[in-house]
């Protein structure tokens, strides 16, 4: 019976890879290896790269500290990425090295905006409607 990749969850392997790859990456930013003026100025944080299966492309979400000029930080990282993959390839054994792609976090908008639909007087309601009901029914 032949393999399938047929599986929505990352596998192990593209797992630790990536996590390796977002090590590499903020090593190389703290640093200061990539001399480019816009990275210069904004410590960024980088919460997840994403492998895929053949390990031949990663993509890395960033957030630049206080979610200031993400588009600014991300096109210089784009600008830096033939750089960046040269030095992450002598960071890290692989046979081949992935071609990066860098991209937003916007968890952080998304978690903001359910954490302010929960704090909504209509949700406030609803929550506190079901524990008092109505006590003339039993």
């Amino acid at each position: 019976m032949p393999r399938t990749s047929s599986k929505l969850s990352p596998s192990h392997r593209t797992e630790r890879v990536g996590e390796l790859i977002r090590q590499a990456i903020a090593e190389i930013l703290t640093r200061g290896d990539v001399h480019d003026p816009t990275l210069d100025r904004r410590p960024v944080t980088i919460p997840v790269v994403r492998m895929s299966p053949d390990l031949k492309l990663a993509t890395v979400t960033v957030m630049p500290l206080g979610g200031q000029n993400g588009d600014a930080t991300v096109q210089a990282l784009n600008r830096n990425k033939k750089e960046l993959r040269a030095l992450v390839a002598h960071r890290i054994n692989l046979k081949f090295a992935p071609d990066l792609r860098f991209t937003f976090d916007s968890s952080f908008d998304a978690q903001a905006r359910i954490d302010a639909l929960l704090k909504s007087p209509e949700v406030a309601r609803d929550l506190g409607g079901g524990e008092t009901g109505n006590k003339d029914e039993t």
